[in-house]
């Protein structure tokens, strides 16, 4: 039985959106991608869970919550209707130690929920940062990663080069969180908790290939944990 990996979509109005790439890395990776639509009732929501082993929440618009500054005139705010489903969502996911994996807009949202702030245009705010966008003409960066991580542990290395989509970036971790990874200007690049069963990543794995498989594989690794205790509850540490 493959784990079942849940993946958040985006709002359009009318149309939900998810970017293929999440749903071919997650089945390369051996697990059952599961499209996670905008939900807007808590019954739905609580009907979803016993479904889901992981989840995955994707890139998307700024995140407001914990914002530092403003954000950029390039960046739309997050629409409501998914910020509520991504957060009832992942709220309940974590609490339940279901593994999560955040990308860029789902890492900011993790740290977000969990009393971090964020800076709403990093580069503006920080003298010190590089460009992280590619509407800025950046196209790839350097990470250092911490050696004791679990991010250094799946991904084998303490440095590696990665993709450059983000214009809002970490600026103080929230509860329970660690920087597992800066970019070399001091941009925060990954967090996660003590367990590793909550990992986020700034930059997008899912349009990097087979070098960021690991990352997928240890997903649907704890996935597959959490699959076999499922009556795990309390907050995740």
């Amino acid at each position: 039985m493959l784990p079942c990996i849940g993946i958040t979509a985006s709002n359009g109005g009318a149309v939900q959106r998810l970017d293929n790439r999440y749903v071919r890395t997650v089945e390369d990776a051996g697990g059952l991608p599961v499209i996670v639509p905008v939900l807007e009732s808590n019954a739905a929501v609580e009907a979803l869970l016993p479904m889901l082993h992981g989840l995955i929440v994707p890139g998307g618009p700024g995140i407001t919550g914990g914002l530092v500054g403003s954000l950029p005139s390039g960046l739309a705010a997050v629409d409501p209707l998914r910020l509520a489903s991504d957060t009832a969502v992942l709220s309940a996911c974590m609490h339940r130690r279901i593994p999560v994996l955040g990308i860029c807009y789902g890492m900011q949202l993790i740290n977000a929920l969990r009393g971090g702030t964020i800076y709403g245009d990093v580069e503006r705010q920080v003298k010190s940062a590089a460009a992280h966008s590619e509407l800025r003409g950046a196209s790839s960066h350097r990470i250092r990663i911490r050696p004791e991580s679990h991010l250094a542990g799946i991904l084998n290395t303490s440095t590696f080069r990665v993709n450059s989509y983000h214009l809002q970036a970490v600026a103080e971790p929230g509860e329970g969180l660690t920087v597992s990874a800066w970019a070399e200007d001091g941009v925060i690049e990954a967090l996660e908790n003590s367990d590793g069963t909550i990992v986020g990543v700034q930059f997008h794995p899912e349009r990097m290939g087979t070098c960021m498989k690991p990352l997928f594989e240890m997903l649907m690794h704890r996935a597959a944990l959490y699959r076999m205790s499922p009556h795990r509850s309390g907050t995740a540490q």
